[in-house]
């Protein structure tokens, strides 16, 4: 099968937008619809049509564009069952554990509820792609809204557990703060040393962070790293749960 092409671009202050697409079928998804005219520039510059809206949360810099992408284009707008209310133009009602077709490929619906109560992420298996939005980013985690710590660090085991090599598309360009938050957390970790090195000089020539790979964050990223003995003994947390560590990395990053 024909490898999907993806386009990456910003919107707004520091989001991330991606556009997903199918030579074959010319079938194109839209990842979140933070802000119309960058889509409609990333389109134009590719020559692909709008076809579909992914749809991972309600936040409004998630979906500020959807009613202008469907009145455009009579878009199908994909989106979480627990907020559809707050979904402009959603068609299409998933869940975590739902499974739909894009261009012939399964897409598979995860549930991470902690930044919203009803986010979701969308894993393509067959092409090892994660779409996290604002559940995972590179050295960092989506704030936790609506729901709990304990919620978030389910979550983020979920997609933890997903094939290290996955890569990995996020919803904000904060991974400079971000990887300086981490060295505050994990500062013996010579792999997260050097991506935070590599990090600076990215985003000093204006590069992108994303995407990344499960197996990097893994590595690196201190939000999936709560049961690791140096971070547990630099945080003086040996004893504690894994979601009570977690919980403790994510106040200090509120307080960052």
């Amino acid at each position: 099968m024909t490898p999907l092409e993806i386009e990456l671009f910003s919107c707004r202050s520091d989001n991330f937008g991606v556009l997903l697409h199918d030579p074959v079928t010319g079938a194109t998804a839209s990842i979140d619809a933070p802000e119309e005219r960058p889509i409609l520039d990333a389109l134009a510059r590719r020559g692909w049509t709008l076809s579909h809206v992914f749809t991972t949360h309600h936040h409004n810099d998630h979906v500020e564009a959807n009613p202008a992408l469907k009145e455009r284009f009579g878009v199908t707008i994909v989106g979480p069952k627990r907020e559809a209310q707050r979904i402009p133009g959603i068609d299409r009602m998933v869940d975590g554990g739902d499974r739909f077709d894009f261009a012939g490929r399964p897409v598979e619906v995860i549930l991470t509820p902690g930044h919203t109560l009803g986010h979701v992420c969308f894993h393509l298996p067959e092409e090892r792609l994660l779409f996290a939005a604002d559940t995972l980013f590179a050295l960092g985690c989506g704030r936790v809204f609506e729901g709990t710590p304990a919620q978030m660090w389910d979550s983020l085991s979920k997609l933890a557990a997903l094939p290290d090599e996955t890569t990995v598309y996020f919803g904000h360009e904060y991974t400079l703060s971000n990887a300086r938050f981490a060295k505050t957390i994990d500062p013996e970790n010579a792999a997260l040393l050097a991506r935070a090195a590599e990090i600076e000089t990215l985003r000093a020539g204006g590069a992108f962070t994303a995407p990344t790979t499960i197996g990097l964050e893994k590595a690196t990223n201190p939000f999936l790293r709560a049961g690791d003995p140096a971070i547990r003994r630099h945080l003086g947390m040996e004893n504690a749960g894994d979601a009570e560590v977690f919980a403790e990395i994510r106040a200090r990053k509120d307080r960052f």
